[in-house]
């Protein structure tokens, strides 16, 4: 049966702050401060970022762009266009390279196995650029750099450009701390089988440079979980690292650069993986398919339905913070009949002072099927009666 009358759909806010399951804390939150001219420190399990620090700022990343290299190689390997076996030659223009290096000439065929641990673990420029060459499509380091870029804005890393796959100084070659973050969760979440390589401490290729063997991460040998992943220095990048490692169940993942000095970088990144794992704990905010909030039904043969998180929500949080956790329901209503359980109705979302906000969906927890003729008789009275008297039509069904 046709009424005549429509709902007007109108957007609703409901406060849960009291729903939720953490109250205030209420200690004063130290803030956190870097030495480091840009930095980025993200959890792994929760994807939360602790720490921000002209994170998106374009910056010349050193080293670390070697990083960007390394997921496409390690595509090519997932793609199965190379193995770990295949050889690749090294051109005079790889073997040119000073800095960091794994002292390659053109007669070597190093295999892409070998390429990779130089590229990680001594930094060889020349590696790196033998890589670039052997996967490019005309064989050449800019076309490579290209797809480097290329690459990149397809995952995310909106502010990178690549000049190079090594790093080497060049006008407009840069990343952001961000960028790099992303980099690494990749690396780690996409091609685990291959991230093992970031942990190896030596890697002395053919006894060409015994002294220049040893991996300059830092943290690799301080006890701290550290695993990866790279570092970098020029003159005017300054020291830079990016860094993950692992405490119980509980990955950090994190990019600085501008330090002064090596030893301000290890004293700098050590410092930031403490406070990552000592000052952040772990709390379920808000538990999957437990109902929150009630949202209004037009036509339905129940005047409301349950609204609950699809998922558990669970962040880090400060062991001292000062505020509260509060969190907001919102849906456009009333919700027109019928509703099936687990339909998606709404969202949830969580805001924690000093992070960004976290959003959940919220899914209705039972079915409201359509009313019959007489729930859409009275409907249609009720809407008829607040347009005569000038109400808000879409207040006689909330």
């Amino acid at each position: 049966m046709q009424t005549g009358f429509t709902a007007f759909p109108r957007h609703l806010v409901l406060c849960v702050a009291g729903m939720l399951s953490l109250l205030t804390l209420p200690l004063h939150a130290q803030a956190f401060t870097t030495a480091a001219t840009a930095a980025y420190v993200v959890d792994h399990n929760t994807g939360q970022v602790l720490f921000d620090h002209n994170a998106d700022l374009p910056l010349p990343p050193a080293s670390m762009s070697k990083l960007m290299t390394l997921l496409m190689a390690f595509e090519a390997l997932d793609q199965g266009r190379i193995t770990l076996e295949t050889r690749f030659t090294v051109s005079e223009h790889a073997m040119s390279f000073g800095g960091s290096t794994m002292f390659l000439n053109t007669e070597d065929r190093p295999t892409v196995d070998e390429l990779i641990r130089g590229v990680i673990i001594v930094s060889g420029n020349d590696a790196a650029v033998a890589l670039a060459e052997g996967l490019s499509p005309d064989g050449t380091e800019e076309t490579f750099a290209d797809l480097m870029t290329q690459r990149a804005r397809q995952i995310g890393m909106d502010t990178s450009v690549f000049r190079n796959a090594s790093g080497w100084p060049s006008p407009g070659h840069v990343m952001s701390m961000h960028d790099l973050g992303v980099l690494s969760e990749r690396l780690i979440t996409e091609h685990a089988e291959y991230y093992t390589y970031f942990s190896e401490t030596e890697f002395d290729y053919l006894n060409r440079a015994p002294d220049n063997r040893f991996n300059r991460n830092p943290l690799l040998n301080l006890g701290l979980g550290a695993d990866g992943l790279k570092t970098g220095h020029t003159q005017e990048a300054g020291y830079g690292l990016v860094g993950s490692a692992v405490q119980g169940n509980r990955r950090v993942t994190f990019a600085i650069t501008g330090l002064a000095s090596a030893a301000a970088r290890a004293e700098e990144s050590e410092r930031i993986v403490n406070w990552a794992f000592r000052q952040f704990a772990q709390r379920e905010i808000v538990t999957g398919g437990t109902e929150l909030a009630r949202a209004s039904v037009f036509m339905g043969q129940s005047a409301s339905v349950g609204m609950a998180p699809a998922e558990t929500l669970s962040l880090l949080l400060p062991v001292t913070m000062e505020g509260e956790v509060t969190g907001e329901v919102s849906f456009q209503g009333p919700i027109a009949a019928p509703v099936m359980q687990g339909d998606v109705i709404g969202e949830l979302v969580i805001r924690v002072p000093g992070f960004a906000d976290q959003s959940v969906p919220m899914i209705a927890t039972e079915t409201v099927e359509q009313g019959g003729v007489l729930t859409r008789l009275s409907t249609a009275t009720r809407l008829l009666l607040h347009r005569i008297l000038g109400d808000d039509p879409a207040a006689a069904s909330s």
